[in-house]
């Protein structure tokens, strides 16, 4: 479901992949550069038209459009070299989670382009699209315009122009097969068919236990953080529910998911699909399960955990020589069994009345107050250059110390996590991430600090200046606050 959002696919491989591809395009212009100036006359006259250097390169051509918002949108349209006046099939890729670029899928799009199919991608819209908001209709909306785009290609058959999407392209793309005929087939790579927030949770799951994570922190994320950013609205599209959508699609259907699929929940996914195809009466859809690679269809050293970021050397071999019989009549039912799964997902429950984001937001707020407010008054008299008052108990300012720091690196650790999509852990001592042991031992020593911080000024309560007794009056309340906050967000458990 990976540039920062929530969501899986998207998350995880922006940045490590952005900045390869930087690196590698850098390279090339530095070569390309060299070779202009000392073999200017050996650079063929199709390269400055966009033809290939090789018969097999595809050429690529710019293309800009509107979507039905007006939004404008660009794209590159990667085509195989054919015969003067011939027509072929033609497909539009949409990407996963993220502010996905063509440039990310042009690898992807070069390979189908390279076995006769016109194939477009293009930026993914910023108006509209972020980390907290995103609406599938007008993702829908913008595949739809480019497919019309690429429809009206002369090299294209209109009657064999379909639509890929992966992971959340994949409900972008049903969304818009279910609202125009224009879609003449439909690929999917990792769909999934649960709610997005029940997928991300799974998620976090498997790349938590893979990085060798146990105790609180497994269901701290899978329940507690998931459900809060839901709650709190920064979680996009959260309950989509795909599958009224695919009981609207009747068009063929080739959904594909790796046999090492970590992120789409596909032993789940798949029969949901399949049973939603049935309902709509549609008997033309093959489900594939592809031995050796990931989520993205994209090879895997072992475990489907790791991105190396590269394509089998058969990639769109299966989908073209699917799309070219299409051409000849539509497919029969086939199914493959669905790829292996850890474990179930889980449906998440709506938050009980203490869950409440506005009383969660309080219940910091007034950790923080006091813990802050106890630690800045105590600066301010120190830079003041006043002695410390003789009758608060030393305890309360590591208690103070310590439940700041807890409560803020925490909430900062659980945010970078969910950010990642659980991707980047940091190392695993103990079955515990070494900032979140941190995290729980800084949690520990705020309850045994403040504990004796209470117990000393009961014991010198009569010595207590009014100014002491309101400093520490809002620390030990902040301490009460912080005990049943760090049990709910699994500081204190084992």
């Amino acid at each position: 479901m990976t540039a920062v959002t929530i969501g899986s696919w998207g998350v995880r491989t922006g940045v490590a992949r952005r900045v390869v591809r930087t690196v590698r395009a850098g390279l090339l212009l530095l070569l390309a550069a060299v070779l202009a100036v000392l073999v200017p006359a050996a650079v063929p006259a199709s390269a400055a038209t966009g033809a290939g250097a090789g018969t097999d390169d595809p050429s690529r051509t710019a293309v800009s459009f509107s979507s039905a918002d007006g939004t404008v949108l660009h794209g590159i349209v990667l085509a195989p070299h054919r015969a003067a006046g011939a027509r072929g099939p033609g497909l539009v890729m949409v990407g996963g989670a993220g502010p996905v670029k063509a440039a990310d899928l042009q690898d992807a799009a070069a390979a189908y382009a390279r076995r006769g199919i016109t194939t477009l991608v293009y930026d993914k819209r910023t108006a509209g699209y972020s980390t907290t908001h995103r609406d599938y209709g007008k993702l829908a909306d913008d595949a739809l315009a480019a497919l019309a785009v690429l429809r009206a290609r002369p090299d294209v058959q209109p009657s064999q122009a379909g639509l890929w999407g992966l992971s959340e392209g994949a409900w972008v793309v049903s969304l818009a097969a279910s609202r125009s005929a224009d879609v003449d087939f439909l690929i999917t790579a990792g769909a999934v068919g649960i709610t997005p927030a029940r997928q991300q949770a799974w998620s976090y799951g498997g790349f938590l236990r893979h990085a060798g994570v146990s105790g609180s922190l497994l269901p701290t994320m899978q329940v507690t953080a998931i459900r809060q950013l839901v709650g709190a609205g920064l979680f996009p599209e959260a309950d989509y529910d795909p599958v009224p959508v695919w009981q609207r699609v009747h068009q063929p259907v080739l959904a594909e998911w790796g046999a090492l699929d970590r992120e789409a929940a596909p032993a789940e996914s798949e029969p949901i699909i399949r049973q939603a195809l049935d309902r709509a009466g549609n008997t033309h859809y093959t489900f594939r399960t592809v031995p050796g690679v990931r989520h993205n269809l994209e090879l895997t050293h072992a475990d489907g955990y790791d991105r190396p970021d590269q394509l089998p050397g058969d990639y769109a071999a299966y989908e073209t020589a699917w799309i070219d019989r299409l051409s000849t009549g539509l497919p029969a039912v086939s199914v493959d069994p669905a790829p292996h799964q850890d474990a179930p997902s889980r449906p998440l429950a709506p938050l009980a009345w203490y869950e409440r984001v506005w009383l969660q937001a309080l219940a910091t707020g007034v950790i923080l107050l006091g813990f802050t407010g106890y630690l800045l008054t105590g600066t301010a008299r120190r830079l003041r250059r006043r002695p410390r008052p003789a009758d608060l108990p030393r305890a309360a300012r590591w208690a103070a110390l310590a439940g700041t720091a807890a409560t803020l690196v925490s909430l900062g650790y659980l945010l970078f996590l969910a950010i990642t999509a659980a991707g980047i852990t940091g190392p695993v001592l103990l079955g515990r991430p070494v900032v979140w042991l941190a995290v729980q031992l800084l949690a520990v020593a705020t309850v045994v600090a403040s504990g004796w911080a209470a117990a000393g000024a009961l014991r010198g309560r009569r010595a207590l200046t009014a100014g002491s007794r309101t400093r520490l009056g809002l620390l030990l309340t902040s301490s009460a606050v912080f005990l049943p906050w760090a049990l709910y967000w699994g500081l204190l458990l084992p």
